[in-house]
């Protein structure tokens, strides 16, 4: 396993993943975006000139924890101004998150992941500039979700640490672990 690095001819960020590395990456990210749409942040319309015009978006809080988080009350303390500020954010933001966690998807398939990857093959990956935040912010996302589902909170690493191997939730953990090390990874390369 090995994270980013900086190739210093070309100045982009590249890694190589196991195909079972890439694979986890695609389904991480393919999970991401099956969250946010899974819960309809704006009513869909068939015209494009009213769709463009239409600030009909959410006003609630998320139902699911995972989203609650990924998209946060603006205004705690105003309850009628974080309405209005989800109303006009909050199906840009999902909109975002996806097609940032599609372009994971899409560079890991351009880079040679099949639908049934094989033992033995390697994905090579390298990142421009633009690219290379939009993986980084797609890892916060990711982070993130995992963090809600798993209960993790600041300080608890001997919880987790503790846990046998064979353990399920130790086993996502680890997943965490791995996403935040090739975040931090990239971030350097990028920088």
């Amino acid at each position: 396993m090995s994270g980013f690095t900086r190739v210093k001819k070309t100045g982009v960020c590249a890694a190589t993943f196991s195909a079972f590395e890439a694979d986890l990456l695609r389904s991480l990210a393919g999970q991401l975006i099956e969250l946010l749409r899974n819960e309809v942040a704006a009513p869909e319309t068939l015209d494009p000139l009213e769709q463009l015009l239409d600030f009909s978006g959410p006003t609630l809080v998320p139902e699911d924890p995972v989203l609650a988080r990924l998209f946060p009350t603006a205004y705690p303390e105003d309850a009628e101004a974080a309405a209005e500020f989800r109303r006009y954010t909050e199906s840009d933001l999902r909109n975002g998150k996806a097609a940032g966690a599609a372009t994971i998807i899409d560079t890991l398939e351009e880079a040679g992941l099949d639908e049934q990857p094989e033992d033995g093959v390697f994905i090579d990956v390298e990142l421009g500039p633009q690219a290379a935040v939009t993986w980084m912010r797609s890892f916060t996302d990711m982070r993130l979700a995992i963090a809600t589902r798993l209960g993790i909170e600041e300080g608890d690493e001997e919880r987790w640490y503790a846990l046998p191997d064979d353990d399920p939730e130790g086993q996502v953990h680890d997943i965490y672990e791995w996403v935040g090390y090739l975040q931090e990874t990239l971030v350097h390369a990028a920088s």
